[in-house]
């Protein structure tokens, strides 16, 4: 009989609140991760992967890597460009920045495409940039910008890409199995996630979805890391069915049952449930008079970021401190010109433990005497 496990409504944007099942997935017989038996559960995972995104097999794999969710931007940076190519950024706050800084540590020819982070990309400043460099052959765009919440419009940016030559890698760590997303439909060649978001797992397993052919040519590319590259790891497994190097084996099993839930729960209900936490976040910062940074319109509907109060008595690392106490996570901003902290609907919560986190942080601000 399984015991019941503390329950923490994590509102930070990742690792996310688990089940206990999905904890308790992780209790297993020990077994050597070289086992064919454990091989073959790799490969149903990398095939369930899939279906999280529609992706077809006959055109699609997913390719897993030991880490978290940055490897796979690291992965996806050095290993798809061509000799006597650039990439473009299409950039819009701190994840897209970090490919940034992947493709400044690898000395990668790179156009930093900035954007505001209050707003999405401009569409006609993408295009204008890929018709007056024709030697862009990948463009990479975060989905879900989770410093601010900000939702990127993918689809209309992967269309500009294929429009003129170019792949699209976009970055949905906060977003797959959260928010609708169709790689064909959307126009992604590649998209990327680890295990502890959307799917709800744990941390330590991250996975890219990409189209094989693509990854095939890469073969030929420049190599510019050993552990981190997609076509050394994505033939590996079709050779051996195996990780190159040691997988994280418990969090794999964890990983197999959040998809479970995640398939028992439904693509429709998951994303629904999520909305309705979001609402609610935004329901009760309204009711105690706190104030958001990012227009409603281009939210994603995962993370509201909320601007400090402009009181004497506001410190963050109080109230935190309380509301954690109490079984409530919250967590810090990542605007750098703008004061906030965030509140994420991500994770199996619903929208009465808003409304108890809310209760809590009123009871915060009255017991530190903060007035918004």
């Amino acid at each position: 009989m399984m015991k019941t496990i503390q329950r923490n409504i994590l509102l930070n944007p990742g690792p996310a609140t688990t089940t206990d099942s999905v904890k308790y997935a992780q209790v297993v017989p020990d077994i050597c991760p070289r086992e064919r038996a454990f091989a073959d559960l790799m490969k149903r995972l990398r095939s369930d992967l899939l279906k999280v995104v529609h992706a077809p097999e006959d055109q699609y794999t997913s390719v897993l890597f030991c880490g978290s969710g940055t490897i796979n931007i690291d992965v996806c940076v050095n290993s798809l460009l061509p000799a006597g190519k650039k990439i473009l950024v299409v950039n819009n706050g701190a994840y897209n920045s970090r490919a940034v800084e992947v493709c400044e540590m690898y000395h990668l020819p790179h156009i930093n495409l900035r954007f505001s982070v209050y707003e999405q990309p401009k569409l006609e400043v993408i295009e204008r940039t890929l018709q007056e460099n024709d030697d862009i052959a990948v463009v990479y765009c975060c989905h879900h910008e989770t410093g601010t919440g900000v939702l990127n419009p993918i689809r209309e940016i992967g269309a500009l890409a294929h429009r003129y030559g170019a792949i699209f890698v976009s970055d949905t760590t906060s977003s797959l199995g959260m928010i609708p997303l169709d790689v064909v439909r959307d126009h992604v060649d590649f998209c990327m996630a680890s295990a502890q978001k959307g799917l709800m797992a744990m941390t330590g397993l991250s996975f890219i979805i990409g189209r094989t052919d693509l990854i095939k040519a890469s073969k030929n590319y420049p190599t510019r890391s050993y552990y981190c590259n997609l076509y050394m790891q994505y033939d590996y497994f079709e050779r051996t069915g195996e990780m190159h190097f040691t997988p994280p084996v418990q969090t794999i099993y964890a990983t197999i049952q959040a998809l479970k839930e995640y398939f028992e729960e439904g693509e429709t209900a998951k994303f629904a449930r999520h909305r309705a936490v979001y609402e609610a976040i935004h329901q009760g910062l309204d009711a105690l008079g706190f104030e958001t940074v990012i227009d409603r319109s281009i939210e994603s509907g995962l993370v509201v970021s909320v601007k400090y109060p402009d009181h004497e008595n506001w410190d963050f690392e109080k109230v935190h401190d309380y509301c954690f106490e109490r079984g409530f996570t919250i967590y810090p901003g990542k605007i750098s010109t703008t004061n906030t902290f965030r509140l994420c609907a991500l994770g199996k919560i619903y929208p009465q433990d808003i409304e108890a986190f809310f209760k809590v942080l009123k009871e915060a601000l009255d017991y530190y005497q903060i007035k918004l």
